[in-house]
Formats: C-alpha cells, sequence, structure tokens
C-alpha cells in the first residue's frame, strides 16, 4: 500500500515511515506492506523550520517525496495518514481529504474539540469514507494484556504526562494519551468528569452510570505510562514499553486500511476527546462536567 503523510509537525512522521521502510529498522519493530511514498510539508506553531528541514531530509533518505502541494502530496496514494500535532488543523485537511475517498487514519487526538471531533465523525458517515483515530497507548500489550486479566474492571487507575504545548491546551494535546488507554480499559458509557490542577498537573475522576469509576493523573514533567486495572476478584497493574507501541498501532493501521475493521470504533475516538475537552471544561470551571455524549 502507498502512504500518503499530511503532515510534519509531529515525530510520528518519522516513526511511522521508519517502521514501514527504513533498511536500518529493527525486524521486530517493522511492519510490512506499507511504503510511505509521499508527505504534505505546511507550517504550524509546533515545531520551526529546522526542525521540518531535519525530518525531511530524513524521509527523503527513505524514498519520501515532499512537498507542499496537496495535490501532490496525494496523486499516487492508497490510503492517507494525518499526522498533525496541531489538532486545531485536523477538520480542514480532512474535509481536503474526504472527495479522495481513501482510508484515513488520524493521528491522536481527534480533533481540539468535540463539536469538531462531532463534524469528522458526521462528515465521515456522510461520505462513506473509513476513518480511524487513536493514540498508540490505546494498543500497547502491556494495556492488552492487563485487560484480559481484568475484562470487567470496577475501577481504574491511569497515569500519564502533562505535556505543554506551544498553542492550545496540554490536557487536549498530551493528556489523550492517558485519556486513550482509560477509555480503553473501561469502554463507551462515561457521563461525568471532575478534575483538580495542582502545581504537578491534573488528576481527573471519570464516573460511569453502573458505578464504575476511573481516574485519570497527569503529571508534568513525568514521561511515563501504566495504571491499575480493580474487579471485586482480581488486580492488574501494567507499565507500557515505550519501544514497541508505535509498531503496535501501525499494524492496527495496515489492517485497517486493507480490511476497513479495526478493533475499536470511531465512536470510541469520539469519546476519548469527549473526555479530554470535558477536563478541559472542568478545570476551567472548578467543578464536574456532564460529557457531552451524556447530555
Amino acid at each position: 500500500m502507498n502512504i500518503a503523510i499530511i503532515g510534519l509537525d509531529t515525530s510520528h512522521a518519522i516513526e511511522f515511515p521508519r517502521r514501514m521502510q527504513d533498511p536500518e529498522c529493527k525486524p521486530e519493530l517493522r511492519v510490512d506492506g506499507m511504503h510511505a511514498v509521499s508527505c504534505l510539508r505546511f507550517p504550524t506553531p509546533f515545531t520551526n523550520t529546522e526542525v521540518l528541514d531535519t525530518r525531511q531530509a530524513q524521509l527523503e533518505r527513505w524514498g519520501v517525496k515532499v512537498t507542499t502541494h496537496f495535490d501532490e502530496a496525494v496523486a499516487d496514494c492508497d490510503a492517507i495518514m494525518l499526522e498533525i500535532n496541531d489538532p486545531t488543523f485536523h477538520v480542514d485537511y480532512f474535509r481536503w481529504c474526504l472527495d479522495l475517498g481513501k482510508p484515513i487514519f488520524i493521528d491522536k487526538p481527534l480533533a481540539d474539540t468535540y463539536a469538531q471531533g462531532r463534524l469528522i465523525v458526521d462528515l465521515a458517515a456522510s461520505h462513506q469514507v473509513p476513518v480511524i483515530s487513536a493514540s498508540p497507548l490505546r494498543f500497547s500489550h502491556n494495556l492488552q494484556e492487563a485487560c484480559q486479566i481484568v475484562g470487567q474492571p470496577a475501577q481504574a487507575y491511569c497515569y500519564g504526562p502533562l505535556g505543554i504545548p506551544p498553542a492550545g491546551d496540554g490536557i487536549i494535546w498530551y493528556g489523550v494519551h492517558c485519556f486513550e488507554m482509560l477509555q480503553r480499559i473501561m469502554g463507551p458509557g462515561a457521563q461525568q468528569i471532575d478534575v483538580r490542577r495542582d502545581a504537578s498537573g491534573v488528576v481527573a475522576i471519570v464516573t460511569y452510570p453502573d458505578g464504575r469509576r476511573g481516574i485519570a493523573e497527569l503529571t508534568v514533567g513525568k514521561y511515563a505510562y501504566g495504571g491499575t486495572l480493580r474487579s471485586d476478584e482480581q488486580i492488574a497493574s501494567f507499565v507500557i514499553d515505550g519501544g514497541l507501541f508505535y509498531t503496535e498501532e501501525l499494524r492496527i493501521i495496515k489492517d485497517f486500511f486493507l480490511t476497513g475493521k479495526a478493533p475499536f470504533s470511531l465512536a470510541d475516538s469520539l469519546e476519548v476527546l469527549d473526555l479530554i475537552d470535558s477536563a478541559v471544561l472542568s478545570v476551567n470551571q472548578g467543578g464536574p462536567v456532564l460529557l457531552n455524549g451524556a447530555k
């Protein structure tokens, strides 16, 4: 499959092609059957020209054509990966890709607000274009193994970093990873979120209609991920192996591009966005917020 990469302001625009076609990529990290043929470069607040130049040179060494023209970037592709760090750009570039009728992966988060994410979901449905969106944390084998041990947790605790973005809110931009893990563990149906911020970061309590509870803790400067799942009978803790999750996600993306099927839905992605968007509102209001999907 020929893949068009849209965006160059994220390291993911390098990490995914690395696993597709870098001749020096370790065999256990490689995902065969995909080839990044092009990349659309454009500026965003999330990086600078020097970084973009470095990334472009790396992609070109792997045979990827980097261009500033959209039509040229998508001319020979079978599928599209939107790799844009700044989520405020997602809707516009998604709109431009819709008419191509190609399957699309949107890197985390789905959009910058719940309303924009809802728009993407509606557009995908109306144009009948296959779309998925996720953080790689959802697919970590460490998380999957914990979910197999505790299949129906009553409580879950997840931790991760709170990044400080050059634009927008860190809960939206980097908190998505932690909330993606929580949504994978607890499944859909979150109703309310209550968030408190202190000097270290934020802690969010998510409630569910059946009395279950999820906690997401985001800490500034602590770039580690993990958590604990609990039921009445079982407990399972996990720590994410950061060396594998890009490969684990790319395998899911490949299968989706080939079959149109994935082990999660766009509705799951929208709920993750609902959680982080409502978390920002809870911080600003200083109290609990009902999720959009629960109204």
